[in-house]
């Protein structure tokens, strides 16, 4: 898989990127790195701190260097943050220096899979699900726009996604190839 692009996933909260940026990374025998991730070793705090700190907007700029920094890597698969897309130079990045993936995800089931997880900062309010909405009708047109592949992971195993997703890369790097 020497030809394989860096892949960098975007999408929604819940919507799956760590757990398929590690399946995908596992069977490219690739660096799987997720920016929030990175960003919290670096900082020696997690997010929802960040936030109380430093307020969205120093997280942002933090976000900004990170996926200056990750994208210029090679051989990697990362899961970005789900508001990576909100500015215009981490989508830059993640057109001109790899294969970007978004996986798409409903609002509903965004709700299920973040039900239980405080590390949210965006989701600590009395109604998450108007949160969701309002995201997702901001951030689903730059997820698009900043995509090559749109990946549906509703009601679909995390398997099933990343056989999809190199099935589909695989094409997008030789068309002639059928299968992955």
């Amino acid at each position: 898989m020497q030809d394989f692009p860096n892949l960098f996933l975007v999408g929604p909260m819940g919507a799956g990127k760590s757990t398929i940026g590690r399946l995908l990374a596992a069977e490219l025998q690739r660096d799987f790195v997720d920016s929030d991730h990175e960003i919290q070793a670096r900082c020696g705090a997690d997010i929802p701190w960040i936030f109380d700190v430093e307020g969205e907007a120093g997280f942002r700029e933090r976000e900004v260097q990170m996926i200056d920094e990750l994208t210029q890597r090679t051989d990697i698969v990362l899961a970005t943050g789900g508001g990576a897309v909100m500015n215009e130079a981490n989508r830059r990045a993640l057109r001109e220096r790899g294969t970007v993936v978004y996986l798409y995800t409903t609002v509903e089931q965004q709700l299920r899979r973040t039900a239980k997880d405080r590390n949210r900062p965006l989701l600590r309010n009395k109604d998450p699900e108007a949160v969701l909405r309002g995201l997702f009708e901001l951030r689903d047109p730059l997820y698009r726009a900043t995509a090559d592949l749109i990946v549906r992971t509703d009601r679909r195993g995390p398997r099933s996604v990343v056989n999809d997703i190199l099935r589909r890369v695989t094409r997008l790097v030789d068309p002639l190839q059928t299968k992955a």
